[in-house]
């Protein structure tokens, strides 16, 4: 019985990682390996670089009572079209374009936030606007038409990728020690602070299971950057994803402010007579998303070469999807930067499957529907246990 319960409780523990495992495992079966090519490896990456950024900032969103934001597909093609605009027809350096783009993204989360902060407009309404309001700007900017191409200055900080300095012929040395160097860093963060707990008398996981853990964890992400290494190594779109994601997991777990935003999704009432300014953390996470679409908008522009009208079609419902999946409460309060992470591989893995088998767009959609049912299906019934 004891031993059910405890295969039980992994089950429930890792239901994403495994689900993961299940579909990278069975989609490469029946792809006969061409998914794991390096190409398509790092394809992940390029092509889904702004399902990460997005989702991260729409995890913030979402904790506080499970709010989202429709707009940020909008809001990307807006700072796009800017950004556009400044450096093909204007001239301005790529530089101060990216400062400018960066400053509009936050303008619109502030213009977003306020009215839902502190004027107290339920942000499905605001965003909704926002979405039809910010599409419409970015065809009045880019006048119906796509402006390119973009200055090499602008493309190199996104589409190019990170030197091998050790110049081995077919494969990126550099590349795979950083995934080295990465494994023995989380194996010393990991090491060091199960020792703290264990001085302060807290309880730790067993060393098997920790060393279990971490072993796998190694394995996968050597085995991520042994690909990329054969490919052409690291794309500087995973070094934005990467450092976003690493700030984002501190401050969700590490900080006051991280600990704001669950309070709020848990119980806004409760937070508020604790002498918190909820509204504040309204503002702050809508502040946020409006920045973090804007460096979507700059990855997006990059990798199109080019800024386009229709550009962020459905990003917004990718981001929801992701967060959802990876198993954030849509009542608020409960979700991680992980578990998001995970979700957005399982969104990011279907996108690049589904194109790689030629699947019809409006095809694709209607599958990332079904695992969005599935994945909450699944929290309804962990809920109910």
């Amino acid at each position: 019985m004891d031993q059910k319960l405890k295969i039980s409780e992994v089950l429930k523990k890792y239901t994403m990682i495994i689900a993961l495992a299940v579909i990278v495992i069975l989609f490469t079966v029946n792809t006969g390996g061409k998914m794991l090519l390096p190409q398509n490896v790092n394809n992940l990456i390029a092509q889904n670089a702004y399902v990460f950024i997005l989702a991260t900032g729409m995890l913030f969103c979402i904790l506080t009572g499970g709010n989202i934001d429709l707009s940020v597909g909008s809001v990307v093609c807006f700072v796009g079209a800017i950004g556009g605009k400044m450096m093909v027809e204007m001239g301005i350096s790529p530089y101060l374009t990216l400062i400018a783009m960066a400053i509009m993204g936050m303008l619109v989360g502030a213009w977003q936030g306020f009215w839902i902060a502190y004027v107290r407009i339920p942000p499905f309404i605001v965003t909704l606007a926002g979405m039809l309001m910010f599409r419409g700007l970015s065809n009045v900017v880019l006048q119906g038409m796509t402006l390119a191409p973009i200055p090499d200055q602008f493309l190199v900080l996104f589409n190019t990728y990170v030197p091998d300095f050790f110049a081995v012929e077919g494969f990126n040395l550099t590349c795979f020690l950083v995934g080295v160097i990465a494994c023995v860093v989380y194996a010393f963060i990991v090491f060091n602070g199960r020792r703290q707990k264990l001085a302060k008398g807290y309880y730790v996981e067993p060393l098997t299971g920790v060393v279990i853990k971490m072993a796998v964890i190694c394995v996968v992400l050597l085995s991520f950057m042994f690909r990329l290494a054969q490919y052409k190594g690291i794309p500087n779109a995973l070094i934005w994803v990467a450092v976003i994601i690493g700030i984002y997991s501190y401050i969700a777990s590490k900080t006051t402010t991280g600990r704001y935003f669950y309070a709020v999704g848990g119980n806004e009432k409760a937070t508020k007579l604790s002498g918190i300014n909820t509204n504040r953390v309204y503002f702050l996470a809508y502040l946020n998303m409006g920045l973090l679409a804007a460096i979507a908008g700059m990855v997006t522009v990059a990798r199109l070469n080019s800024a386009n009208p229709t550009a962020g079609n459905s990003y917004e419902m990718d981001a929801i999807a992701a967060v959802i999946v990876g198993g954030t409460s849509m009542s608020g309060g409960k979700g991680s930067i992980v578990g998001t992470v995970l979700g957005m591989l399982i969104i990011g893995v279907m996108n690049n499957l589904l194109t790689l088998f030629g699947v019809p767009p409006f095809l694709r959609e209607a599958c990332k529907g079904v695992i969005v049912i599935v994945a909450v299906l699944l929290q309804k019934k962990e809920a109910d246990a």
